[in-house]
């Protein structure tokens, strides 16, 4: 009798345990980089077994790793400037581009990226192309968005995406009016039509990620809120809301219409981690971001998580 009690018990407690890591996964967890990892604003993305990572910085930050984990710093993108920057951002300094993203479809890798002055909503959306990123032939295909003082949004802080049929959008934005979604053609890889507000909020949003969750059939509008660029002072937070439609509503968690300013935040940082953002999201499985590492001097670093989703369907990660 009393080992059948103890055997009841044991069984018991085993279906506790099984439905707590239902519940809270105990293999969710974030990679332990080294390396070169310094990034700020980071791009993903995997060709033929290598991880390259693309991030703000002069022509375009470069890092690799053969085994996603220990990266080293590459060749940057641009070695000089292309004639049509000045045009679109006479105030532009230098080699400073800002956010990248990088998309592969119809056999090239397109990476989108902008050029801007801090504070200004005169900045330019660009695109360069390449057959193979370790190949490193990259061709220069112009502007994709611009703006100016008299534009309501920003045009920085580009993310290609498709939705549930493959057609593709691109989110972009920066404070000012918030963030905006536009189709793309397939064929230019550029706007082909109007740009529609999806998310605004006092205080700073920027750094939009959607991606479509075929399990949850929703779309998800990954935000970064706060500021940046400040070291650990900086108050970035990832943010994030849901909708049945790439152009919105997003909701958070509460109802609250993104436009109106709704954010769920899913990561605030920790006491090494600073004002955590600039987020990636390539696949339903992962995401990628910087933070300001509080043991070094603030310094922007990259960290990459497995991405999670709740039984109700929101994203987490640790």
């Amino acid at each position: 009798m009393i080992k059948a009690r103890k055997k009841q018990v044991t069984l018991l407690l085993l279906s506790a345990l099984m439905l707590l890591m239902v519940a809270f996964p105990v293999n969710a967890s974030t990679r332990t980089l080294s390396g070169d990892i310094g990034v700020h604003d980071p791009a993903y993305i995997v060709e033929s077994g290598i991880t390259w990572v693309f991030s703000t910085g002069q022509g375009i930050q470069v890092l690799y790793s053969s085994n996603g984990t220990t990266f080293s710093r590459g060749t940057q993108v641009f070695a000089s400037e292309p004639s049509w920057w000045s045009t679109y951002v006479p105030n532009h300094t230098k080699l400073d581009v800002w956010a990248p993203d990088i998309y592969y479809y119809n056999g090239k890798y397109h990476l989108y990226y902008s050029i801007s002055s801090f504070g200004s909503n005169t900045s330019a959306i660009g695109l360069v192309t390449c057959t193979s990123i370790l190949k490193g032939d990259w061709v220069d295909q112009g502007v994709v968005v611009s703006s100016n003082s008299s534009s309501t949004y920003n045009a920085i802080d580009p993310n290609l995406f498709a939705d549930k049929s493959g057609n593709l959008y691109m989110s972009f934005g920066s404070w000012f009016a918030g963030i905006y979604v536009t189709a793309i053609d397939k064929t230019t890889m550029k706007p082909t039509g109007n740009s529609y507000r999806v998310a605004t909020k006092s205080g700073g949003i920027e750094g939009s990620s959607i991606i479509y969750n075929a399990s949850t059939g929703y779309y998800y509008l990954f935000v970064s809120i706060g500021t940046c660029c400040a070291g650990t002072s900086s108050t970035y937070k990832v943010a994030v809301g849901r909708s049945t439609s790439v152009f919105g509503p997003y909701y958070a968690k509460d109802g609250t219409d993104m436009k109106n300013g709704g954010a769920t935040v899913i990561d605030s940082g920790n006491t090494q981690w600073v004002g955590p953002g600039g987020q990636d999201v390539p696949s339903t499985s992962l995401i990628v971001r910087h933070a300001y590492d509080a043991t070094d001097n603030g310094a922007p670093k990259l960290l990459i998580s497995d991405l999670y989703w709740d039984s109700s369907g929101w994203p987490y990660y640790n």
